[in-house]
């Protein structure tokens, strides 16, 4: 394994691919970065899937057996996309019997349309659950306030999610406040505590690439705001997994919620390409990263010890820096969640109209 990412492992952060395609899983792709690059778990969305399906000839056979059946597009993505997460799951199997279940999941999201419905996010994430039937799969549900009660629901019915879509600390600190509620209801149904499983995927680029659209080319701030607001995101997650009701549920088996840290691919070339890697290197997380971001920290990114604790004043002042110039966190977050579910629907659409194209083809 490569010296730099076996350094990052063994700074106690989970090497996680932002990626997955039929060619990954057939070719072998996937289970040489196992292997040699120490991924230990993967991230699916729509538009990885879109972008996966378009390319990929692989496909063919199986969206030409959908259409034979009737299948509508609904259908045959739900087909197609459980498919493939079913032999990512596979793929990772031992790294997930290895890791008393820790790590080797492979997340599926929920559709997009229904970020803002409860009922309905709870029940396609028992259908996902059952449809791919494997312990190993992390279900994706979007952090909205409609996404809340729906996390909660499903972590009482027994089953692994991936929150996904968290920008801002009171959100994140409902989120995390949703999974103690949903373990407490898992607790009371009689379900095994721990087999449950979560990851919270706070985002990170797109804090910079919003806040640095308002600040001055030369202003001492710019690329400081979304490392700031991780940092901060890890002293709460510390917070609330040393609380009295936690112990209490870790008494009975419960695992803690990681913070998983999403969005790290840097987007503006001003800044170091391993900036979101090398500066969140905390123990129990998780990085989910591009094959792009993967390959640069293989190549030069650096492990300098824990970069978040004894921090927290410091980012603290970063977000206190920005208020005294006229940019609210408060509204920066909420623009950006709003703007991360406009995202997710556009790449659901995306998804859709790819797989309606491979039908109409087939």
């Amino acid at each position: 394994m490569n010296d730099r990412l076996q350094a990052l492992a063994d700074a106690g952060v989970s090497i996680w691919l932002d990626d997955l395609s039929r060619e990954r899983i057939e070719t072998g792709n996937l289970a040489s970065l196992v292997a040699e690059s120490g991924v230990v778990g993967v991230t699916t969305n729509p538009t990885i899937f879109a972008s996966a399906i378009a390319k990929g000839e692989r496909y063919a056979a199986q969206v030409k057996e959908l259409k034979a059946s009737g299948a509508d597009v609904k259908t045959t993505v739900f087909e197609l996309t459980t498919t493939d997460v079913q032999n990512g799951c596979d793929i990772m199997r031992p790294v997930y019997d290895a890791t008393g279940g820790v790590d080797g999941r492979v997340s599926i999201e929920v559709d997009p349309d229904l970020a803002k419905d409860t009922d309905g996010t709870v029940e396609l994430a028992k259908r996902l659950w059952e449809r791919v039937d494997r312990p190993n799969t992390l279900i994706k549900i979007p952090a909205t306030v409609e996404g809340l009660p729906a996390i909660a629901a499903t972590i009482s019915e027994g089953i692994s999610v991936n929150v996904t879509l968290i920008f801002s600390l009171e959100r994140y600190r409902g989120v995390m406040d949703a999974y103690l509620y949903g373990l407490e209801q898992a607790d009371a149904n009689g379900k095994d505590l721990s087999s449950i499983y979560s990851v919270a995927s706070f985002f990170v680029s797109r804090v910079d690439s919003e806040i640095d659209k308002r600040l001055a080319d030369d202003s001492p701030l710019r690329g400081k705001a979304a490392i700031a607001n991780a940092r901060l995101a890890y002293e709460a997650y510390e917070e609330v997994f040393g609380s009295d009701r936690f112990k209490a549920l870790a008494a009975k088996g419960a695992n803690t919620q990681r913070p998983l840290w999403a969005s790290t691919g840097v987007k503006d070339p001003a800044y170091p390409d391993t900036m979101y890697v090398s500066e969140l290197v905390v123990a129990d997380t998780v990085n989910t990263m591009p094959e792009k971001t993967l390959d640069a920290f293989a190549d030069h990114g650096e492990v300098r010890g824990d970069a978040v604790h004894g921090t927290y004043d410091e980012a603290r002042q970063v977000i206190a820096d920005l208020d005294a110039q006229g940019i609210k966190y408060d509204e920066v977050v909420e623009l950006l969640e709003v703007e991360g579910v406009d995202k997710f629907e556009a790449s659901w659409t995306e998804l859709l109209e790819t797989v309606q194209s491979e039908l109409d083809k087939a």
